[in-house]
């Protein structure tokens, strides 16, 4: 029967690359070896849902598997099946167009399968896969630096065997079926194709006796604790990468690397700019008419003195230069700047309402209006004009 890789991924056949590559990773995970130790099928299964992303996470792949099925890629369709489009002779686009088509199904869980097996034609130990850790801060972390201690689960070298997969005592051998090239050849007609080694995947040794411990991975998962130093002035979104501490390569395979993503926490008082910081700042109705000096914090823990002119109106901004944040990789600082609203008084008690009465009063009457509240008269007067020029 005929390997149908979208029912095996669990997805439509119009599945996009991003549906499939979420399908691909919650089936992986359900299915690796190192989470169904007692499940003797598990290892099967996670060998099919390999092959099937292989596939279809390719695009050449996944067009080919659509219109000839898995015949594509088992030697079925003899030496007419590709014919016109991996012709080696003049005019032909020539096999290297298409390699990818015929590169082993059965990748390295999270990250061996492109990696590894396309590093090179001579097979070899997969490289680990990266790893993505997200870590959250303060603002004023970010504006100082830190040394954080994170703590990951990874897929690390295996203790036992050494990372490389064999019971102690015993080593990898050479696979007869490639020679531990990790590559073998088949003639289809007039054609030669070269694909990843089925027998050792790639390898180029299998392992009679796998490693108890880590079931022939060369590799278990554990807690990792970690230093991260987070430099000052960072922002949110920013990647910091840790060389070679993502996961261990399969039986012995270089490393992958560690991205630490960063987001910062929202300030209660603060909001940031690149390197400017905002701040908004409620003035009382009467120190914003009589003016003043007025106490602001700023992000490195200190205050700042505003003077603020009387008359002020909200909206009105007032900057602090180099009281912002720290500019990364640099000495400098960026600027502080305070935007003031102006907060109308509630709860009055009746003595308090008459003298604002009597204040309303004293600059209300006459010509007092337009020399006292411009913007206020302006607007009525307009308002009026419009009303006038209505009635004509």
């Amino acid at each position: 029967m005929s390997k149908d890789f979208y029912k095996t991924l669990g997805v439509d056949k119009g599945a996009d690359a991003d549906a499939i590559k979420k399908a691909y990773r919650k089936l992986a995970m359900k299915y690796h070896p190192d989470q169904n130790k007692d499940n003797p099928d598990a290892e099967a299964k996670f060998k099919e849902i390999n092959e099937a992303y292989d596939v279809l996470k390719d695009d050449q792949k996944r067009a080919a598997y659509d219109q000839f099925g898995a015949a594509a890629f088992d030697g079925s369709m003899g030496g007419g099946g590709f014919g016109g489009g991996f012709s080696g002779g003049p005019g032909g686009a020539g096999f290297g167009a298409f390699s990818d088509i015929f590169e082993d199904m059965f990748g390295d869980f999270m990250g061996g399968a492109g990696a590894g097996a396309r590093g090179g034609r001579t097979g070899g130990a997969a490289r680990g896969s990266d790893i993505q850790y997200n870590l959250e801060i303060s603002l004023e972390e970010a504006y100082k630096g830190k040394e954080a201690t994170i703590k990951i689960p990874v897929n690390d070298e295996c203790e036992t065997c050494s990372g490389s997969g064999a019971e102690p005592g015993t080593s990898a051998e050479k696979c007869d079926a490639c020679g531990g090239q990790g590559r073998v050849r088949q003639q289809q007609g007039f054609f030669t194709i070269e694909r990843t080694c089925p027998t050792c995947t790639g390898q180029g040794s299998t392992i009679k006796s796998p490693c108890k411990k880590c079931h022939g991975q060369g590799r278990v998962q554990k807690q990792k604790t970690l230093k991260v130093k987070i430099p000052a002035g960072v922002d949110h979104g920013r990647r910091i990468r840790l060389s070679g501490e993502g996961e261990a390569g399969l039986r012995g395979g270089p490393r992958g690397d560690l991205y630490v993503l960063l987001s910062i926490k929202p300030h209660k008082l603060f909001k940031r700019e690149a390197a400017s910081l905002y701040c908004r700042v409620p003035l009382p109705v009467t120190k914003a008419a009589l003016g003043g000096e007025i106490e602001v914090p700023t992000i490195d823990g200190t205050r700042a003195k505003v003077k603020i002119p009387a008359g002020a109106q909200t909206g009105q901004q007032f900057r602090l230069r180099g009281k912002g944040m720290s500019s990364l990789r640099s000495d400098t600082r960026g600027d502080m700047f305070i935007e003031i609203f102006v907060e109308t008084p509630v709860n009055l008690d009746n003595k308090q309402k008459d003298l604002l009465k009597q204040l309303d009063k004293s600059i209300s009457d006459g010509n007092a209006g337009a020399k006292h509240s411009p913007e206020s008269s302006g607007f009525f007067g307009k308002m009026r004009e419009f009303w006038d020029d209505l009635k004509e």
